[in-house]
């Protein structure tokens, strides 16, 4: 039973979740639209969910073993064209602009700003991009190697700018990404055997969940296109929950890429065949916030098993 009234209306019931999430120190505002601080039930909650996850990633381990690996949440703007972000998804990059001017060129951001109240006109590209997944640091780390089918184990910040009114989309968030690239068959293996360990983790965790193919939300007329062959191909599965009665909400997914990341970094099997790659992640505030939807704003109160599950007992 959701803590949601299935007579509201989406707008209404989002703007409820969110006024109860901030009554109860679980989102902190701050002066960003779409970004959010976490009271510390709220962190306890993402800690325990990417422990249990990092649980999974041991139980599923293949004979290559696991790497844990952490990349920062900033990187060069290359990476967004090398991994063709640019050209599939310009609506949800960032980059980031810095003032390079000198004593003149500052007075002049000055005067802008209290003839205009924007000085963002007076900045210049830094060269760096927001990072929008966490796996994409790793390709372009291991550019031009041999790999033996390793899952790495990642999680950081993410940023896709995609405000909303929604407490459950966040401009900047984190994932937990476990990858493996190989062959051909150790990628489809790692995506299913995720897809199956991740949906029983958060049945067990309480959540009424279902996987259903998806799309990533490319961009432009020719984006129309890749979508429906994304969802033919089933490369993409998203995990479903109903945080608002009748409107499913993705809170992990499982991604096959076939061999995109391997050909645009060259990345080779041991007989020298270009890699396939694929990777589950978790979207941890999501599942954090869908969990306090369905059992209340007191971790305290909420069944032992999940509890135990999350390490919170």
């Amino acid at each position: 039973m959701t803590i949601m009234d299935t007579h509201q209306d989406l707008d209404t019931q989002q703007d409820a979740f969110r006024r109860g999430l901030e009554a109860n120190d679980w989102l902190l505002p701050t002066l960003g639209d779409g970004v959010n601080g976490l009271g510390p039930q709220a962190e306890d909650v993402v800690q325990g969910i990417a422990a249990a996850a990092r649980k999974i990633a041991r139980e599923l381990s293949p004979q290559a073993g696991t790497r844990r690996l952490r990349f920062p949440p900033v990187n060069g703007t290359r990476l967004l064209e090398r991994t063709d972000y640019v050209a599939s998804f310009p609506q949800l990059l960032g980059t980031i602009a810095a003032f390079e001017g000198d004593n003149k060129a500052h007075r002049q951001l000055l005067a802008t700003y209290e003839e205009q109240g924007d000085w963002s006109a007076q900045l210049t590209s830094a060269g760096h991009a927001l990072v929008p997944a966490v796996c994409h640091p790793l390709y372009a780390y291991l550019e031009n190697s041999q790999v033996d089918g390793t899952v790495f184990e990642l999680m950081g910040e993410c940023y896709r700018h995609e405000p909303s009114p929604d407490p459950m989309r966040f401009v900047t968030f984190r994932m937990f990404e476990a990858v493996r690239i190989g062959t051909p068959a150790e990628a489809a293996e790692h995506r299913e055997k995720w897809l199956a360990a991740g949906t029983d983790l958060l049945t067990n965790l309480g959540l009424e969940v279902q996987a259903d193919t998806a799309n990533d939300p490319f961009f432009g007329r020719a984006g129309k296109l890749l979508s429906a062959g994304q969802r033919e191909a089933q490369l993409k599965f998203e995990i479903l929950t109903e945080v608002y009665p009748g409107h499913p909400t993705a809170i992990a997914s499982a991604n096959l890429h076939e061999d995109h990341f391997g050909e645009g970094f060259n990345l080779r099997t041991a007989d020298g065949t270009v890699a396939h790659s694929a990777c589950f992640g978790f979207g941890l505030e999501r599942v954090a916030l869908a969990l306090a939807a369905k059992h209340g704003f007191d971790v305290a109160a909420w069944p032992a098993s999940v509890r135990q599950e999350l390490g919170l007992s």
